[in-house]
């Protein structure tokens, strides 16, 4: 539903991003995850038809997004990080003006306002104004209109920037539904939150993409030698007894108040924590824990992105601001 092949774009004094090619299927949810300046924002911009591609092309749902921008554009919900809405109208006014911009029939128009409301948890302030919401409701009234037309492609930016705990679950929940006969893009920061909605990752670094796969394979691949943390009761001469075990590579132990703790690195493969409880039953240990060190998707994104990132030089600013795309 989304091709993306061999893209590029230049700006005058940089290019923001260097022949990437990618696609999202229906019925699949692809995080995009990059560091501040890193083309995540000028992708997207070429992908809803905000910015022409200095190479390569992209597809939205079968159109080019150059030669069949419309409709293009009509097969795809956005949901920009600073999404723009009229502060002076209702909420379900606006979502019935986006469907109406969307080319919903008009017949159909309160059933789909009703709809997009209901998932995005908006019944409660349908007849409020706007400008008189807090932000991260103002961020649902967004989404509600990227929804209404029901297209089978979503880029979302930042779904649940502004949202409260309970409402980051249940907007987790509905894009979780929407991505189960669509094609979802979602960019965040919320590293957490790509780990349960999506069903796999794509990381971007100085225009490239530099990692892609599920969280599972991307932490497996980045993994390298597992570690074993453990921690035993009292002061005991742990590291000899531990290092003389099959699997483990090194032993690095920390002395604390009442406890010895010790940091165990083994051979690619290998789990040695059966081995290491039998240890502590043979020589009377008590065992505080005994865990394998997981890495993290958090690790996965800052071994791959490990370096200054700036702001994405020579961008264009967006539309009516002085601000720099990122």
């Amino acid at each position: 539903m989304i091709e993306v092949q061999g893209l590029s774009k230049r700006y005058p004094t940089r290019l923001a991003v260097d022949d990437v090619t990618f696609s999202v299927k229906r019925g699949e949810i692809v995080g995009f995850l990059g560091p501040n300046g890193a083309g995540k924002t000028t992708t997207m911009r070429v992908l809803t038809g905000f910015l022409p591609p200095t190479s390569g092309s992209a597809r939205v749902a079968g159109h080019d997004v150059v030669t069949q921008s419309s409709a293009a554009r009509a097969a795809l919900g956005y949901l920009p990080e600073s999404a723009a809405t009229y502060p002076e109208m209702r909420v379900s006014e606006y979502v019935a003006f986006r469907a109406r911009l969307e080319g919903v029939a008009r017949a159909q128009i309160r059933n789909r306002v009703g709809e997009a409301l209901e998932r995005c948890l908006l019944r409660e302030v349908a007849g409020r104004r706007i400008e008189n919401l807090s932000k991260g409701f103002r961020q649902r009234v967004a989404l509600a209109g990227a929804l209404v037309h029901e297209p089978p492609v979503l880029i979302l930016d930042e779904p649940t920037i502004g949202l409260d705990p309970v409402q980051i679950i249940k907007i987790r929940e509905t894009i979780r539904e929407l991505g189960r006969d669509r094609a979802v893009l979602l960019s965040t920061h919320i590293l957490p939150e790509v780990e349960a909605v999506c069903d796999r990752v794509l990381i971007i670094d100085r225009g490239r993409i530099v990692a892609e796969g599920t969280p599972a394979e991307l932490r497996g691949k980045l993994a390298g030698s597992p570690i074993v943390r453990v921690a035993v009761r009292g002061n005991v001469p742990a590291r000899d007894a531990l290092a003389s075990l099959p699997g483990v590579a090194a032993v690095d132990i920390e002395e604390a108040p009442g406890e010895t703790r010790a940091r165990v690195l083994c051979a690619r493969d290998a789990d040695p924590r059966e081995e290491i409880f039998r240890l502590a039953v043979e020589r009377g240990w008590v065992l505080r824990e005994l865990s394998r060190e997981a890495l993290s998707l958090e690790d996965v994104f800052v071994r791959l992105t490990r370096h200054e990132a700036g702001p994405e030089a020579g961008e264009a600013p967006a539309a009516g601001t002085g601000a720099a795309v990122s």
